[in-house]
């Protein structure tokens, strides 16, 4: 891909992680409400994603765009989440149509789906032995507003391909930490995603085929109770750590 790719939310966790490994292998164009901490050797946009006329100009010629962008706090409160992630998103996706990107990449969250982890299946759920997987087909069941406000930004992925034939993919992140999945956390070690996975799985998302997806982003841990056969299948994702390996 030789078009620039738009990376919103570019100094956060996640834009870190995957310009950690990805900073050469994209022509990049990054913003964020906040000017970067660091000099970076990209294209930067100082600008808030709910101010359409600053992202389309942002936008105006890139083929891709990764948003992350949005209020992250799992208790962020429900004006903050509405303004910034179901708002912002929005946004982001109308300048993605007008200006004819070709792929729209979404991080969405496990907060998306946090209900489906009943006490009846904890904690047997986050343990190699049980079999209970949540694949991307099952309705979003949210455990927090912050998990609304991704379950809606699969929604308007999924009303902006239908509307406008816009290619679209979310993410649902599980937990991402840099070095080593938590140790006696065990939700923590099934959802794991390393850093290296995170990048590569985006990566994927920038340059396989797809109409509309949900997949989940953890990495290949014999722990879960996230299936990530559809992200194996669609983007040929192959990730290369698993939290076993550092089980105490």
């Amino acid at each position: 891909m030789d078009d620039p790719v738009l990376l919103t939310g570019s100094e956060g966790r996640v834009g870190s992680a995957i310009l950690a490994d990805l900073s050469e292998s994209y022509d990049w164009r990054l913003l964020d409400r906040e000017p970067p901490a660091e000099e970076t050797p990209h294209e930067f946009h100082v600008a808030d994603i709910t101010d359409y006329d600053a992202v389309r100009e942002a936008a105006e010629g890139v083929n891709a765009i990764v948003h992350l962008a949005g209020d992250p706090r799992p208790q962020a409160p429900w004006n903050s989440v509405l303004e910034n992630n179901i708002d912002g998103t929005r946004t982001v996706l109308e300048a993605a149509v007008d200006v004819g990107v070709d792929k729209f990449v979404f991080a969405s969250s496990n907060h998306a789906v946090g209900s489906y982890e009943t006490e009846e299946r904890k904690p047997d759920l986050y343990r190699s032995h049980d079999e209970f997987r949540l694949d991307g087909t099952e309705l979003p069941r949210p455990s927090n507003l912050y998990g609304v406000s991704k379950a809606t930004g699969e929604t308007l992925g999924r009303y902006y391909h239908d509307e406008h034939d816009l290619p679209f993919v979310a993410v649902r992140i599980g937990n991402l930490t840099k070095n080593h999945p938590p140790k006696d956390y065990e939700r923590g070690q099934a959802m794991w995603l390393s850093h290296r996975d995170c990048a590569h799985l985006f990566d994927r998302c920038l340059q396989a085929d797809y109409e509309y997806e949900i997949v989940y982003g953890i990495s290949d841990n014999d722990r879960k109770y996230y299936s990530i056969d559809r992200a194996r299948e669609v983007l040929d994702y192959d990730p290369q750590d698993n939290s076993a390996e550092y089980d105490a």
